[in-house]
């Protein structure tokens, strides 16, 4: 038993697969500083590591290691953020501390490692260093001394930075050596005359602080803006917690709701978080934002350098930011008095994490806004199903936009039977409003829905295809870099002559991608200024923004590109959409593969036609009588999920039933299998124990059997409870065993079923 003079004891959570927590006793010199929130070096096995304090401990009867460090003299995380990780572990059956770990910065964690080192008389003796941790940037500055006349004999660039000084309060070392090329000899130079001062100090490195943004002024509002407004302004003034639902076509003007909604939100004292699903979305949205508020505006994203995103989560913590944009970990951003959060294109599924902790930042945000008594928006024009009959249900305000801006029509569509055109790319119609929108001067985007040139390469004598030995995929064949590439693991080899297998010059490319579609729109178009975006083109830093500015300031007039031109992206030049196959998703072994489908195609058509000029819209299908691709054609939401929740309720899935998937992957695939049936076996004993109706599905092997050299099986479990399916899965995971070549990994409310 601890008495009123032992040491303080602390509960601390650690960033590891382990689910329990750990009592460390603090030295009386670091009491007063490791308090909840703080992070701490601690003695974990042979090593030490980063923990969090997450409280205190009355008593301890075991005897307990000292922390060795405090880490920050200040908190990194409130009491409210930790009941929200807390909430977030419990939810998701995942480890508190990878879940603090994932809402604090990348990179600020340290650790031991011991590493051998030799002395001087040639003796090898181990010792210990801390390795990682992100530090503060620190910038020296500079500023004339003026009551100093120039010497003549100060020539050339230190003349020049000696007068701009005296233009200048003051400027960075860093703004003088881009601007002049000034080098230390120069400022040595200008100290040693006494015509310079010079300070250091913390500086934050901003992603934005080369760019100028116009400002602008709010927009005035339709009857179906004003009164989706007017009822988001009544529920902040409520000071309660209220979701909604923001229901508008394609260009029907959500974000001019978001950015008015949150002006109000702002005149009464409080924040803001906007989440979108990608970061080529972040650009656009940054620069109206931008335009439109003079207060701190803070992005998060994973385009971002570790240091970016550290200093940006520092101005946030430090209560400078008003404004939080970002993707997905955004979620975390420590906001204090939060009014509305906002989730843009709250359909799509780059809102789940699919690795690690796997939650959902979509159903997080309406957590964290029940918790801060916020109005929370979910935006989209192809909500998801669940999120729309939660809204029919009445669980969700509904606020719908039904008409564009400016009553600018829908673009006019037209699908078009690809049915008995095996090999073209583009049917005859296609091919002819290209011409005719280049002629007229409109810009085109062309969708399909794989990256690379061919999909897959088969020998036409054996019939051998060119497979990934990691991944039960095929390699698709990018032809600017001759080589076949694993979307899945990255595994790659050089483009074979003849057929690996039986040595057949006859192999031929089959299928095609976005690579393929390039060039072939090259040689149909010579003079037209073709662009593509995919992950090949807008890997590297501001990728999305270098292809979209294109774009933007006139200079491609056919874009080429992934689901990644299907999201929100608002170009008034576009007059032409193509969709090069609309069925490519209709046929993935997942029940949500018609809504996919009709989300993509209508997301896609929306980006025709949002200038003056009308939009049209060509869908090439070999499906065209699917009511997913009919439905979304004909701009038909309501009849989309009049369909697709008959067949929800028929075969229970959600919004009727809540899902968890467990996969179980390792090297061996006995293994793996042996596993899996052990841990179906465990889960219907618990079923039994509780007397529960989760339905448990499996095991079965999974649609993508091996990724990344493991091989995979999957147990589905369902129920129309959410309470019983984690009452099961929390005593499921209380008395499982795998052995060590096997790991199990939980996702409750999964998106990805492969």
């Amino acid at each position: 038993m601890t008495e009123s003079n032992s040491p303080t004891i602390i509960d601390v959570a650690v960033p590891l697969r382990l689910y329990t927590t750990f009592h460390y006793a603090v030295p009386p010199e670091l009491a007063p500083l490791a308090t909840t929130g703080v992070r701490v070096l601690v003695p974990f096995g042979r090593r030490k590591l980063t923990g969090y304090v997450i409280g205190t401990v009355a008593e301890s009867e075991e005897e307990l290691k000292p922390i060795s460090a405090v880490l920050d003299p200040e908190p990194l995380f409130t009491t409210e953020e930790l009941e929200f990780f807390r909430w977030s572990a419990s939810y998701y059956l995942h480890p508190l501390g990878e879940v603090i770990k994932t809402a604090l910065p990348a990179g600020i964690n340290v650790e031991s490692r011991k590493r051998q080192v030799c002395s001087a008389d040639g003796m090898e003796t181990e010792e210990e260093v801390l390795i990682g941790g992100k530090g503060v940037k620190r910038e020296t500055f500079y500023r004339a001394v003026p009551s100093l006349e120039l010497p003549a004999n100060l020539r050339g660039k230190g003349l020049r930075i000696a007068e701009f000084l005296r233009t200048v309060s003051e400027a960075s070392a860093s703004h003088l050596r881009r601007e002049f090329g000034a080098t230390p000899a120069h400022f040595r130079r200008l100290f040693e005359l006494g015509l310079v001062e010079a300070s250091e100090r913390e500086v934050y490195r901003d992603p934005f602080r080369e760019e100028v943004f116009a400002h602008d002024t709010p927009l005035a509002l339709n009857d179906s803006q004003s009164a989706a407004l007017e009822r988001v302004i009544a529920a902040t003034d409520g000071c309660a917690f209220a979701p909604f639902l923001l229901h508008g076509v394609t260009g029907s003007g959500k974000t001019e709701v978001y950015l008015q909604s949150i002006a109000h939100v702002l005149d009464a004292g409080k924040t803001a978080l906007v989440l979108v699903p990608e970061i080529a979305l972040t650009p656009q949205l940054v620069k109206r934002f931008k335009s439109r508020f003079t207060c701190g505006i803070a992005v998060l994203h994973s385009g971002l350098s570790d240091g970016e995103r550290y200093d940006e989560w520092r101005r946030i913590r430090r209560k400078e930011v008003s404004i939080v944009i970002g993707a997905r970990s955004a979620l975390f951003a420590p906001l204090s008095a939060i009014g509305i959060i906002v989730v843009d294109e709250e359909h799509e599924a780059s809102y789940k994490q699919s690795e690690g902790f796997r939650y959902n930042a979509r159903d997080l945000a309406l957590v964290r806004g029940k918790m801060s008594k916020a109005v929370v928006i979910l935006g989209s024009a192809t909500p998801l199903l669940t999120t729309y009959h939660a809204a029919q249900e009445g669980k969700l305000g509904y606020l719908h936009l039904p008409h564009r801006v400016r009553n600018l029509p829908m673009p006019a569509t037209e699908l078009l039977d690809a049915r008995g055109h095996k090999g073209d790319t583009f049917l005859p119609q296609l091919t002819s409003a290209i011409a005719d929108n280049l002629a007229a001067g409109g810009q085109t985007l062309l969708f399909l829905n794989r990256r690379g040139f061919a999909t897959y390469l088969v020998c036409q004598d054996c019939g051998q295809v060119l497979r990934c030995p990691n991944c039960s995929v095929t390699l698709t064949y990018h032809r600017r870099r001759e080589r076949h590439f694993c979307h899945y693991c990255d595994y790659s080899i050089p483009a074979p002559s003849v057929c690996p297998e039986c040595e057949s010059q006859a192999i031929g490319l089959l299928g095609r991608g976005t690579e393929r579609v390039e060039e072939e729109v090259r040689e149909l178009f010579p003079l037209a200024r073709v662009g593509r975006m995919d992950r090949d083109t807008t890997s590297g830093r501001g990728g999305h923004a270098r292809v979209l500015k294109g774009l933007e300031d006139g200079t491609i007039d056919i874009l080429i590109g992934t689901q990644m031109i299907a999201k929100g992206h608002d170009f008034p030049g576009v007059t032409l959409v193509g969709v090069v196959s609309a069925d490519a998703t209709l046929n993935i072994p997942d029940f949500r593969s018609s809504e996919r489908t009709f989300q993509l195609i209508s997301q896609v058509m929306g980006r025709a036609g949002r200038g003056d000029a009308p939009g049209k819209v060509l869908i090439q299908s070999l499906a065209p009588d699917h009511y997913a691709i009919t439905r979304a054609v004909a701009h038909d939401f309501e009849g989309f999920y009049a369909e697709e929740i008959s067949f929800r309720r028929e075969v229970g899935y959600p919004p009727f039933t809540h899902l968890a998937a467990l996969t179980l992957s390792g090297n061996s695939v006995a293994e793996v299998e042996k596993g899996a049936e052990a841990v179906a076996g465990v889960l219907h004993s618990t079923k039994r124990e509780l007397k529960s109706r989760v339905e448990i599905l499996g095991p079965v092997s999974a649609p993508l059997g091996k990724i990344r050299g493991r091989y995979r099986w999957q147990i589905l479990l369902k129920s129309t409870g959410r309470a019983e399916l984690h009452r099961l899965l929390a005593r499921f995971k209380a008395g499982v065993k795998l052995p060590a070549v096997v790991r199990m990994a939980v996702d409750v409310d999964p998106v990805d079923m492969l």
